[in-house]
């Protein structure tokens, strides 16, 4: 198949973590695949994107602009121009590039976060990463569509990591590091988690929450100076390799990527309630605690620490790029046999 993915976002995180692997894994099945990005995707920086593209894969950039209109025209113009199998996109601006294309190609979206009538309504049909999703889509959409588990590729860490990163931040080897990782930003929790975490003072643990976001500043300022606040991590695993239990106090989390990272690292997690912990709870040893309560997250870092540190065992081959790919693919055979292509 020839498959273009568009994703008109800049910076790496969990959905573009996605979308590249889903890339990867097409393009290693034989498929022509190519990657839409703007052009601020390809900058030189850490967070960028194009960089980490798996060279199997094509790569297409489109213009940034001022407003984000002549951006999605320009992709769909592309999109015209490469006359795909497939067209999938990813977030709401690669999906609203869509919509002038019917009977161009097989145009479908991932609902990275949740259901848009303005981004997804004339779609041939949506991928949902989690069953809270389905019954938010429309019947006559919802016929057409999905849902299909998130993923997770097994990313060993450096040699040495946990060791070289304590040492850095000045975490005792025997320290128990509660961590978290993901976009600062409000949706994720992370004033929920320094508050839980403050309110308890546990003798001989550190908290670590690593990654960066609109709402960084006002964190290190909420935060005390012992919180390890390292920013953006080019390599998550070593980070995850360094902590002793994973923390996610997300209010709203559609799925949760880095859930999956934990889990395939081997921690032992502590998560709100939100959409896709909630999805994920029958992994976890330790109850759900409600979104947006550090009462209940305090007493719950205190009753995972009394456990001490431990490595834990999931069934990740429930979770594997291989069989998961697979039913994109097969999603897409559907998709395409129904429009009689």
């Amino acid at each position: 198949m020839r498959i273009v993915h568009l994703l008109l976002t800049s910076r790496f995180a969990g959905t573009e973590r996605h979308v590249l692997e889903l890339a990867a894994a097409q393009a290693a099945n034989g498929h022509d695949v190519t990657l839409v990005l703007r052009h601020k995707a390809a900058q030189s920086r850490p967070d960028a994107i194009a960089h980490r593209v798996d060279p199997r894969v094509k790569v297409e950039l489109v213009a940034d602009w001022l407003f984000r209109w002549p951006a999605r025209r320009d992709a769909a113009r592309l999109v015209r121009r490469l006359r795909p199998d497939v067209a999938h996109a990813h977030l709401g601006s690669a999906c609203r590039a869509l919509h002038g294309l019917g009977g161009v190609c097989l145009r479908v979206a991932t609902l990275h976060i949740a259901y848009k009538p303005h981004h997804h309504d004339g779609l041939d049909g949506l991928i949902a990463i989690a069953p809270w999703q389905l019954p938010t889509i429309p019947a006559p959409l919802r016929a057409h569509s999905t849902q299909i588990n998130n993923w997770t590729v097994p990313r060993p860490p450096a040699d040495g990591a946990r060791e070289r990163i304590r040492a850095l931040y000045g975490i005792a080897p025997d320290e128990f590091l509660f961590g978290a990782l993901g976009r600062v930003e409000s949706s994720k929790g992370f004033d929920v988690l320094v508050d839980a975490f403050a309110r308890v003072a546990i003798p001989g643990a550190r908290l670590a929450i690593v990654g960066q976001g609109k709402a960084w500043e006002s964190l290190r300022r909420q935060a005390p100076p012992e919180v390890v606040m390292p920013g953006f991590a080019d390599r998550p695993e070593d980070w995850l390799a360094a902590f002793d239990c994973f923390v996610s106090p997300s209010r709203f989390e559609p799925f949760g990527l880095v859930l999956l990272e934990a889990m395939q690292a081997g921690l032992p997690v502590v998560a709100s309630a939100s959409e896709g912990a909630r999805h994920l709870a029958p992994y976890f040893e330790q109850p759900l605690v409600p979104v947006g309560d550090a009462d209940a997250l305090a007493d719950a870092l205190v009753a995972m620490h009394a456990r001490g540190r431990r490595r834990c065992e999931y069934p990740m081959s429930h979770f594997r790029i291989e069989a998961k790919c697979a039913e994109v693919e097969a999603f897409y055979r559907e998709g395409l046999a129904r429009l009689g292509r």
